[in-house]
């Protein structure tokens, strides 16, 4: 499923730590969105994960999850429409 991962972070390294840290997680689309195509259980992992790099008195982070439904429905303009990365690599 497709994970929209938005956030507020008004400090500046836990900012650049956690878009970082997200980075290996899924394609950033925006400043602070990016778009993660997650199994059920790696995005609970990643939830958790998250959970341990922000202060939630003072940041705010959102998961959205889309149904394959909804990310079908996707509109863009400016940039590629969220894509699953590939099954497979051949190297």
């Amino acid at each position: 499923m497709l994970v929209v991962v938005v956030y507020d972070i008004p400090d500046d390294k836990r900012r650049l730590k956690l878009s970082n840290f997200l980075e290996g997680h899924g394609r950033r689309v925006q400043y602070s969105v990016f778009e993660c195509f997650l199994s059920l259980d790696e995005m609970r992992q990643l939830f958790q994960q998250v959970q341990r790099r922000v202060k939630p008195e003072e940041d705010s982070i959102r998961f959205y999850w889309l149904s394959p439904d909804a990310v079908s429905r996707v509109l863009v303009i400016g940039s590629p429409a969220p894509e699953p990365p590939p099954n497979t690599y051949i190297i």
